[in-house]
This record gives C-alpha cells, structure tokens and sequence, in this order.
C-alpha cells in the first residue's frame, strides 16, 4: 500500500509547493518518527497555506495521513501561528479523535517556517548542522503539498498552484492558476496594469528574488509575487552589485555582531558567525575555516534585512560564497557534536509585526482573500525544470492536442525529477529543450 501511495505522488508529479521544489516522492521514500505540517507562512504579506488549512483542511488532513503511512511515522504535527484562528478552528474538528495529530502554536516570529527552526519548536528535535529533518527522525512538509498528495490518490497530478499577488496593487488577492502562466497574467488578477516604476520581489520580502521578467512563467514551487515602488529598499538592495555590496562591507561594517546574535541557524547550535565572514571579507583575511561557515547559512534574510544597523547584506555575501567555495571543491564544515542550543534563543526571536515595520511594509500588510473564481487563460509556457533535480523530458510534439492534466514531460531514467503535466487543454505549440507551450485551440499568441 505504502508503496503505491509513493508511485501515485510519483505519477502527479508533486513536488515542495514553496522553496526549492523537492520532488515529494522522494522525500517520503525514507522512515520517519514524526512528520510535521508546516504551517507557519513566516514570510511576511503571503497568505496562501493560512487560508488553505480553513478551504482545504479535510484534503491536508489525509495528505498527512498518506505521509504518515508511507513514511511509518508514528505522530503527526501540524504547526501553525496561533493567529491563524480560523484554521486552528477548522482543523481541531477535522483531527478530533485521531490521537496520533496534534496542533502546536508557533510564536509569530520570523523565521518560524524555516523548517529547522519549525521542528525544534514543535518537537524539540535538533536537526543536524548541514542536514535535513531525515537526520532527526523527522520529515517536514508543507500544506499546499500534502493537498497536491491528496489529490494524487485520486490520479489527479498538479495542473495548478496557489499564489499570493500582493504589496503595491489595487487588489491583493491570493488565487488559483494554471501552472505556466505568466507573472504578468497572474498580476492582472490583482488589477495590474502597469509595472512602470515598480519592482517585483519573486516569493516573500525576506528570501524571495528580484524578479526583471514580467513574462516568466509562473511554477508549480511559486507562492506569491510582491509588487514594490522601484525606490524601495527592497527592490533597490537586491539590485546592488557584488562589488557595491563587498565595498560597503568593507568600509562599514562596525563588527557589532548583531548580525551573528540574532541568527536563526546560530541560535540553534550552528557554526555559523556572520560577523566573522564579514570581518574576513573587510580585512581581507580569508581563512579557510571561516569563511566556511557560509554553508550553513539558510539564507533566510534576517541579517540583511533585520539585524545590521548599517544595512549592509551577509546574507548575500554567504551566497556568493557558498557558490565560490563549491565551485573550488571546498566542503562544508563537520557538525559540532554536541550540537548546543543558545540558552538565549528564546529572548532573540524576531515578532513578525517588528519585522513587517523594519521592511517598511506596514502599508501592504492586508488581507489578501482567496478567491474561489476560476480563471481562463490562453497559452502556459511549462519549464521543464521547475523542481531540484533533471530537467522532465518531453513526451509530446508539436501540433499535438492535450487535455490538461495530461502527462507532458517525464522524470529522465534513473534521475531525480518530476513528471509535469498539461495545466490547460489544448494544442502543443512548441516543444524545445527547456519547455512546453500550450495554446488554447492551437494558434501561438
């Protein structure tokens, strides 16, 4: 049984919906103790999984319990902010008398979604520096993907994702749409007319990427696009050099190591001081087991966006670094053992509301209501690499119909991939090495 669950995922081609795009079928393919839902949305202005756990609560509940079998997982846990009343509320109805799922209520701090800091909180479990919830017994998923395992149970594979169109547009609104249609279609939702002097943050504030292309394709791992006046900081800080960043590193930072005592992945026993590789690359003294620590930042921001006084970026300065050192074969560093909670941690988190102030957010924190209405689009653009792992390799040709939902591309023998199906009905327009189009009734717009 467990094993045709995993072929099923497999089959739909269900991947993390948020994050890297982890292909689902293989994170559950390992034992676990424990698995937990996070709940968290920790990212400020999204609001997809808050608002699926209150429409989509019965469908989350089976997915854990689909994950709970296959992985032999003894306890479900689904976490989530205690703001989130509505769900907590649905969801104690939709678990009341399965003992083996119970609710815990994070902090409403950030990043209490990363999913590290998701499991210590809810479980007390301790994932290893440089690892993965595996390690620790536990597996960590989050809603919309435990909806997706769902809805493959039934053979019906992820056509569709959920998204959060927000920040500077007159209507914020969180949606379903086709998986491939553009940004730019996907903002016409939210009454976006026009991107002239604006700037678009690709997921949330804190980790997600500048976005240049309005004509991308949206993915199956995308969960919200933030719309921001090209002025505001963080628009115009992701669009610094490296130089520019290095420069300002090196004339202003005061090594008042904020940047180190407010650290998540520090806080939780992780070799990783960001001051130290700041002093590094100040000074120009790259000592090899420093400059290291880099791999374990998780990159979630809150140095850069929090914590230095100066505005400067050590989270981009970990990221550059992370890229050179692999590229020079150099290796992350050995776990401590032990492994040390910071005695203080619970006095460091940051309150969300803190945060969403510091971000200069305040004016864009507001409801953005799922919509129930159905949306017709006339063309999807499907990247043939939306997930970790190979690139899907096409089944179709050109000129061929299809039916949405039907299997477009396949995970490469023997590889990590994702299978990725038809998100429209319609006519195959192109087929080339990185992606599919699909056009409503066969004419290419």
């Amino acid at each position: 049984m467990a094993q045709q669950i995993i072929e099923k995922i497999k089959d739909a081609g269900v991947i993390g919906a948020g994050g890297a795009g982890f292909p689902s079928h293989v994170k559950l393919s390992g034992q676990a103790e424990v698995v937990v839902v996070n709940g968290a949305e920790c990212e400020p202005l999204l609001r997809v999984d808050q608002q699926l756990m209150v429409v989509e609560a019965e469908k989350m509940v089976q997915g854990l319990e689909y994950a709970l079998e296959v992985t032999e997982a003894k306890e479900g846990v689904i976490a989530l902010k205690a703001k989130y009343k509505e769900a907590i509320a649905t969801l104690e109805k939709v678990i009341a008398g399965k003992n083996h799922i119970r609710i815990y209520i994070l902090d409403d701090c950030y990043p209490a979604g990363d999913e590290h800091v998701t499991l210590y909180e809810s479980t007390g479990r301790l994932v290893p520096q440089g690892g993965i919830p595996l390690k620790a017994g536990a597996v960590v998923t989050n809603v919309e993907t435990l909806i997706n395992i769902c809805n493959a149970q039934e053979g019906i594979p992820v056509t569709d994702t959920y998204l959060t169109m927000c920040g500077a547009v007159p209507n914020p609104i969180t949606v379903k749409v086709p998986v491939g249609i553009t940004v730019r279609e996907a903002f016409a939702l939210a009454g976006v007319k026009s991107f002239s002097g604006y700037g678009i943050i690709d997921g949330g504030p804190m980790m997600g990427a500048i976005l240049e292309d309005v004509d991308q394709p949206v993915v199956k791992a995308a969960k919200g696009y933030i719309l921001l006046p090209e002025d505001h900081h963080l628009i115009a800080n992701r669009r610094l050099s490296m130089e520019t960043i290095s420069h300002r590193a090196q004339t202003a930072c005061i090594q008042c190591r904020f940047c180190t005592d407010l650290c998540p992945r520090y806080l939780l026993g992780h070799e990783i001081e960001p001051h130290k590789i700041m002093r590094a690359l100040k000074y120009s003294q790259f000592n090899e087991e420093t400059i290291r620590m880099a791999f374990t930042c998780s990159e979630c921001g809150m140095c850069e966006q929090y914590s230095c006084i100066a505005g400067l970026s050590p989270r981009t300065v970990n990221a550059n670094l992370k890229r050179m050192l692999s590229s020079n074969g150099i290796k992350p560093l050995d776990p401590p053992d032990p492994q040390v909670v910071h005695p203080n941690r619970k006095d460091r988190k940051i309150p969300t509301k803190r945060l969403i102030s510091r971000l200069n957010l305040k004016l864009y924190d507001v409801k953005a209501p799922l919509t129930d209405e159905t949306f017709t689009f006339d063309k999807v653009t499907l990247p043939l690499r939306q997930h970790i792992g190979a690139p899907s390799v096409p089944v179709v040709t050109a000129g061929q119909s299809v039916t949405k939902g039907d299997l477009v591309a396949k995970i490469p023998e023997d590889a990590l991939g994702a299978n990725i199906h038809a998100s429209i009905s319609g006519v195959i327009a192109e087929v080339s090495d990185s992606a599919i189009v699909i056009t409503r009734g066969g004419v290419q717009s």
